[in-house]
């Protein structure tokens, strides 16, 4: 299994990201533009393993995973990141306001998404921006939407995100299983989880539930 990388920055609001994180079951590093400590929105501090520079010569990567947080600073090399990803169809899943990145490296052109960041939104959240980096005549309004690679969620949605994850790595034998796992981690049902991904800390879950 390769590497899932998620871009962390300050006042990132982590939880969109971790459950994802928890139950994905492969190794996790977290990238950023510097080698320095993270504050995230929740005040808890992070640390990054690599630089986005350093990722782009990593050659083993699974995913990209980018949390919301309203820091719009995008620096060419992560918009290089995710253009090299893309273009191996490999995963970029972005959530809340996170899905601006993927928006301003060009991944979205031609592609259904979602987002928060309405026009509206966009010029309240980021009043120094001149141009609107999303194509609009793909946005969808839906909790989250997967286009081939690309996954993209309100932040609200961060249960479905990261159900769609897991679903893009084919973990689920099959639809049901992919809606009772969502309803669960929305306390809608009781759910024993039989998912591959989740086949070695399926102790810990059942600990949770008793």
């Amino acid at each position: 299994m390769g590497k899932i990388l998620c871009f962390i920055y300050e006042e990132m609001v982590d939880f969109e990201m971790t459950l994802a994180c928890h139950l994905l079951n492969r190794e996790i590093v977290c990238i950023a533009y510097e080698k320095q400590v993270i504050k995230s929105k929740s005040g808890i501090w992070y640390y990054p393993m690599a630089t986005v520079k350093d990722a782009l010569d990593f050659t083993d990567v699974e995913a990209l995973i980018i949390p919301g947080g309203f820091n719009d600073e995008q620096r060419p090399e992560l918009t290089e990141l995710i253009q090299n990803l893309n273009n191996k169809s490999i995963l970029l899943a972005a959530i809340c306001a996170g899905t601006q990145y993927l928006a301003r490296a060009g991944v979205l052109q031609g592609r259904m998404y979602t987002t928060v960041l309405t026009k509206e939104k966009l010029r309240k959240v980021f009043p120094m921006a001149l141009d609107d980096p999303f194509p609009r005549e793909s946005y969808i309004n839906k909790n989250v939407v997967k286009d081939q690679n690309i996954v993209t969620a309100l932040g609200n949605a961060f249960v479905d995100f990261a159900v769609e994850i897991l679903d893009y790595f084919k973990l689920f034998k099959e639809e049901k299983e992919k809606q009772d796992m969502s309803n669960h981690y929305k306390c809608l049902i009781s759910f024993s989880p039989s998912v591959n991904a989740l086949k070695d800390n399926s102790s810990d879950i059942a600990k949770l539930e008793s």
